[in-house]
């Protein structure tokens, strides 16, 4: 693919870009979506693909079946250094094209169905009002993440897949060694090391059959001449366990840090609990913590929007920018807890940060209502909360990982 013909503040075409505030895009980003819908950007290999701001052509792209998401094909993107790791190519869930990828998914969909999740529901709530409890025990200041944010999800992770909550800090560090890491090789370590876990945990699991969790049922379920094979279970292990907390808990960590920021909103959520669910897309919406709501490779051309995109040319599909596209939000950039009420409510659960097509997160549901549950049982258990340090402060991530927080200080 060709560079783009423009060289003015070449800096605007590259990925990724850091945020300057938690919970809105990188300046740069803001400005390409200004220009249009579709833009090429350079990655950090040279190469140029396409980065998508706009929604339409966003959900057009995302469920066009000319757009491959098999990451182990020589010409997918790696829009990062970290994933040109072999332990990416591919994992399982999102780097599969049909007919596998429809295989796993409907093996794990009755584990993340609404009525899973409901059920599941009373157990979140008791253990975020035990959290809280523990909080005010130990008195301020208190680092959300630690011991709250990261907790929650990683605790419900933990039981649904059946992994050990008493290796939490093994994978935990490791997840964020394999998501964070600098290079394709420190990548690759802690994958390896993550996968050598899981490796480990499923033989425990076949030797002992009928055990608690989606680990168990799956492993009863292997044939090596069947649909799930041993190393789709740990591929499928490996993107569930990595995925299954770190995202969530970043929401949440960002998520009381742009409610906190916002005290109006804060105020009228609090003032109506029926809010809630709103209030949980509308920070899904904002936040958009993965940046990234889809790669693909094109695998012919495809003609959209009077441009071309030739096959083997790559496609990152924004979240954060689709997000707040003013064709489908308005006051894009604004944050309103109402926005899926009255006139606005056709476009409230309308963005892409769980992405779009047949490749839409697995996860939905399980995220919602844990956010839904954090946010609810910490500003009811803590109505004084405020943060730690000042907003300037805070340890952000880079732009080349998931959004979020190192460290998330809070007093009340």
């Amino acid at each position: 693919m060709n560079a783009p013909t423009t060289t003015a503040n070449d800096d605007l075409f590259a990925y990724p870009q850091d945020r300057t505030c938690p919970w809105q895009p990188s300046p740069g980003y803001q400005d390409l979506g200004r220009q249009g819908p579709l833009h090429r950007v350079r990655l950090w290999d040279g190469r140029w693909i396409w980065m998508v701001t706009g929604h339409s052509q966003a959900r057009r792209l995302l469920a066009d079946p000319r757009m491959s998401a098999d990451r182990s094909r020589d010409d997918f993107p790696a829009v990062l250094p970290r994933l040109d790791a072999p332990i990416f190519k591919p994992i399982a869930i999102i780097g599969f094209d049909p007919p596998v990828h429809d295989v796993h998914r409907r093996l794990l969909a009755p584990d993340f169905s609404l009525k899973q999740v409901r059920a599941m529901r009373p157990h979140v709530e008791e253990l975020a009002r035990r959290l809280v409890a523990d909080m005010l025990r130990a008195g301020p200041p208190v680092d959300l993440v630690e011991a709250y944010a990261l907790p929650i999800p990683s605790m419900v992770i933990s039981e649904l897949l059946g992994v050990p909550y008493d290796d939490h800090e093994f994978f935990e560090a490791k997840t964020v060694g394999l998501l964070q890491a600098k290079s394709a090789e420190d990548a690759e370590r802690a994958g390896r090391e993550l996968w050598d876990y899981l490796d480990g945990l499923i033989t425990r699991k076949e030797r002992e059959p009928g055990g608690p969790g989606v680990l168990s049922r799956l492993a009863s379920e292997v044939d090596e001449d069947g649909d799930l094979t041993r190393e789709d279970l740990l591929r499928i292990a490996l993107a569930l366990l990595i995925g299954g907390h770190d995202t969530t808990s970043q929401m949440i960590a960002l998520g009381v840090v742009t409610l906190l920021e916002h005290p109006g909103q804060l105020a009228a959520l609090r003032a109506d609990p029926g809010v809630l669910t709103a209030a949980v897309d509308e920070l899904l919406r904002m936040v958009s913590i993965t940046d990234v709501s889809g790669v693909r490779v094109a695998t012919e051309d495809i003609e959209i929007d009077g441009e071309v995109i030739r096959a083997g040319d790559g496609v990152l599909v924004s979240s954060s920018m689709t997000n707040r596209d003013p064709e489908v939000f308005p006051r894009p950039y604004e944050f309103d807890v109402h926005r899926t009420r009255g006139g606005n409510a056709a476009s409230g659960r309308q963005h892409l940060t769980f992405g779009f097509g047949i490749h839409q997160c697995l996860g939905q549901n399980l995220a919602r209502m844990e956010l839904e549950v954090a946010f609810s049982v910490l500003f009811e258990g803590i109505p004084d909360l405020r943060l730690g340090v000042p907003l300037e402060a805070l340890p952000t991530r880079s732009g080349g990982t998931m959004q979020g927080v190192h460290t998330l200080p809070i007093e009340w």
